[in-house]
């Protein structure tokens, strides 16, 4: 492969037609005994969705959509790396490469792209634009096959330090959430004379014993965390331990993905919303699905889990000044996070949550702007 190539998506219809047919003979099982969504998605609201994917959703709008942004694929230390490369029409505009998590992919940052790369077109200040590189993380999208069993985030994050050196950027900023939110810190450690800043969002250090040093609304918040973890990570169990198990299923069955993902979404979005689709737009979270599907990359995106299982500890604290977005639902404690971070900036939100990109757009340019505004210069 070329150091880097032109990509664009291009699904054969051949794949989509499987799709169709596989939703309409989905074998559906019987509804949980617990109300709601206690033990799982419930199988009436999964069913309406799923007819509404059927029926209703247009790959090939979004597909264009996706196109509209260039792209590119590389070959970085035996992995095909898929990205979104949009550079500002503002010359003076600062590289910025964000990471997503799981289960996102780069279609959690369309809404973003177009504000951080032209802002004066979007109402906003030209000197406050990047240059945007989305990469899929390996085993993601179109970053396949999955190419090693060990991409955990220092690995990832030197790749990242390839593709933006391959890319000409010489001094950059790093975001991410969720994943991306430790990716993003390591490609600093690494690269401390190169990285102007970092910001994340969705950021968490859980202690295992209480913290003296803690407030009463801090250890309620920690609280919440660790709840979290008790009822709501069997998920990361199963994907860092037997990935290959739920292979099988997810490859399979698109409703199996779909239920998969959308667990997430409901346990993760604002909690203000009833049902996912009221935090975020709904053909977005299915394009996310979808590509998911269309790529096999259910199984090939758990084994990042079993990649940092048992990763090593971080290192130090981090001299890279450092932006924290906290949302609703990623209650991030800033008296933790500065033991491993230079934070900078910090902000509160009162909507929004987990995927951030997705569910407030405009909060998140605007957290990414003022954070970076002071840190160009330097």
């Amino acid at each position: 492969m070329d150091p880097i190539a032109d990509f664009e998506i291009n699904v054969p219809q051949a794949a989509l037609d499987d799709l169709r047919e596989r939703l309409r003979l989905t074998r559906w099982p019987a509804a949980s005994p617990e109300p709601g969504w206690a033990s799982g998605v419930p199988v009436l609201y999964l069913r309406r969705l799923a007819d509404y994917w059927l029926h209703d959703y247009d790959w090939r709008v979004h597909e264009a959509a996706l196109n509209a942004f260039p792209q590119g694929l590389t070959e970085i230390d035996g992995q095909r790396v898929h990205f979104l490369h949009v550079r500002s029409p503002e010359p003076g505009a600062l590289p910025l490469v964000v990471t997503h998590g799981w289960p996102g992919s780069i279609v959690e940052f369309t809404r973003i792209i177009g504000p951080l790369t032209d802002p004066r077109a979007h109402g906003g200040d030209p000197a406050d634009a990047f240059h945007v590189v989305a990469p899929s993380m390996p085993g993601f999208g179109f970053s396949t096959p999955l190419s090693a069993p060990d991409w955990d985030h220092a690995r990832i994050a030197r790749a990242w330090l390839t593709l933006m050196d391959r890319l000409g950027y010489d001094r950059f900023g790093a975001h991410g959430g969720d994943t991306g939110s430790k990716v993003s810190p390591a490609i600093g450690r690494l690269a401390p004379d190169r990285v102007v800043g970092v910001h994340i969002n969705g950021g968490l250090e859980i202690p295992t014993v209480d913290d003296p040093d803690l407030d009463s609304a801090e250890l309620a918040r920690l609280e919440s965390v660790r709840d979290l973890v008790r009822h709501g990570t069997g998920y990361a169990d199963l994907q860092s331990t037997k990935p290959q198990t739920l292979a099988y299923a997810l490859n399979d069955s698109p409703v199996g993905q779909l239920a998969w993902i959308i667990d997430k979404f409901k346990d993760w979005t604002d909690p203000a919303a009833e049902l996912p689709e009221q935090a975020v737009d709904v053909d977005q979270l299915l394009t996310n699905v979808t590509l998911y599907w269309l790529t096999g990359t259910g199984a090939s995106s758990a084994h990042q889990y079993r990649a940092v299982r048992d990763e090593p500890d971080e290192g130090g604290p981090s001299g890279v000044p450092t932006g924290v977005a906290v949302f609703p639902n990623d209650p991030a404690i800033r008296r933790l996070l500065e033991r491993r971070h230079r934070i900078v900036h910090w902000t509160e939100f009162d909507r929004g949550s987990h995927f951030a990109a997705m569910e407030a757009p405009d909060l998140l340019v605007d957290d990414l702007r003022n954070c970076f505004r002071p840190l160009r210069k330097q």
